[in-house]
């Protein structure tokens, strides 16, 4: 009896049933898939008008007037605001008496000069009948040319007095702020009464943008990215204010000029928008995408695909578990069904691929994909084409829509082999 307990012992110890037993081999997937799939580059830029014109006051005064408020739509020429006029018009009344009395002193002085002239022809006539002595005819001839540059002096304190009337009755019209140009009033910066000092700048009193259904957004574009950015490149956008609706622009100009913050090189590349519909505003923040370059029907697989590289333990253990032998590189796999035949190579790739590279001289735009055909992993050699970064279209290769393609293995004695990417369908070939 004890003999037979002792057996029973033993064959349990061996056994283990109690012991978790591996879970089935398993492998997840993603559907290989068939659509657009575009090149894109992203950026964010700010919202602006084509062109701003701030407005100011030439002049120093106390507003009497306002005609304008914020998001009004102004005319050309019309009137925005007023200044109070009283001190202007005191200049120009000053200007005015400078004037009268430059012109007056001009009178004089030609009065004196012609005098001047009489004298000199008295004085030269007598010393010809040589009845007065020369110094004295020199002396005529210098008070003569004395009242001659009087004359001069005069009319140009006449012409300096006529352009500071001339600039006292032009600083007057200043104090009459019109529009000049069509547009629409984004900022109004002085209230009914406020002073309003002019000196060496002129204070800003309105901000209009000339047209909001033409618009452009600054979007700061990477270094690495500003070479594939050229004029009449169409872009989409997408504001805050309007989430899920999508926006069209065309990219008008990539400027030269580069801006580095914190190490980072940007350029500016500006985009022309129509906002005929007036929804955009300016100072939002748009989210832009340049479509470099697009395909309508792309067979494509998702980016976790690529990314998935089991390592040669996990092939082995793989093999192993679907009573697989392992193929060695160019030579000849024995086995079960599904395993590759004479000359084929890993997972019944072609003859001669190695297990954790691509064929050689494949180059960079091609990889290597395991798809599951009846429930066996096979791998196959594809060439790549444009990514989303998302998706990458395949140009090349043994994938077809809808086929299943490996991005993880599990299960098994399989050592854990994960891509990074979203989970997809899990198949179990058992």
């Amino acid at each position: 009896m004890f003999a037979v307990l002792a057996g029973a012992a033993a064959f349990l110890w061996i056994k283990k049933p109690w012991a978790d037993k591996p879970a089935p081999l398993s492998f997840t997937t993603v559907p290989v898939d068939k659509g657009a799939i575009a090149a894109q580059v992203t950026a964010t830029g700010t919202l602006s008008a084509r062109s701003t014109v701030t407005v100011g006051a030439q002049v120093s005064g106390r507003i009497v007037e306002l005609h304008a408020d914020f998001n009004d739509v102004v005319k050309k020429g019309q009137l925005l605001a007023k200044l109070d006029p009283d001190l202007l018009k005191a200049q120009i009344e000053q200007a005015q008496a400078a004037y009268d009395s430059a012109v007056a002193n001009m009178k004089r002085a030609q009065v004196t000069l012609i005098d001047g002239e009489k004298q000199y022809a008295r004085q030269k006539s007598l010393q010809e009948q040589q009845l007065i002595a020369a110094a004295t005819v020199d002396t005529a001839q210098a008070t003569r040319d004395t009242a001659a540059a009087g004359v001069s002096q005069a009319k140009a304190q006449v012409s300096q007095a006529a352009a500071s009337l001339k600039q006292a009755r032009t600083n007057l019209t200043y104090a009459t702020i019109l529009s000049p140009v069509d547009g629409t009033v984004l900022a109004r910066s002085v209230e009914l009464g406020q002073t309003v000092q002019s000196s060496m700048t002129a204070p800003t009193l309105f901000t209009i943008a000339e047209d909001l259904t033409r618009m452009q957004i600054n979007t700061a574009v990477a270094e690495a990215d500003v070479g594939r950015i050229v004029e009449g490149l169409e872009t989409t956008f997408t504001v805050d204010a309007f989430p899920d609706k999508t926006f069209k622009g065309i990219v008008r100009q990539v400027r030269n000029s580069p801006t580095t913050t914190s190490g980072v090189v940007t350029y500016d590349a500006v985009i022309d928008v129509d906002n005929s519909e007036k929804v955009l505003r300016p100072g939002m923040t748009a989210n832009v995408t340049f479509v470099l370059q697009k395909v309508a029907e792309a067979t494509k697989i998702p980016n976790s695909v690529l990314r998935f590289k089991p390592s040669r333990e996990q092939l082995q253990a793989v093999f192993k578990e679907l009573g697989m032998e392992m193929p060695t590189r160019g030579g000849r796999g024995a086995g079960g069904s599904g395993s590759g035949g004479r000359g084929s190579g890993a997972f019944g790739g072609p003859p001669g691929a190695e297990m954790a590279g691509g064929p050689g001289g494949g180059g960079r735009n091609r990889a290597r994909v395991f798809k599951l055909v009846d429930g066996k992993p096979k791998m196959v050699f594809v060439k790549l084409g444009m990514t989303d970064g998302s998706s990458t279209e395949i140009l090349e290769g043994d994938l077809a829509p809808g086929d299943l393609v490996i991005t993880e293995i599990k299960g098994g004695s399989v050592p854990a082999a994960s891509s990074g990417g979203p989970a997809g369908r899990r198949v179990s070939p058992f």
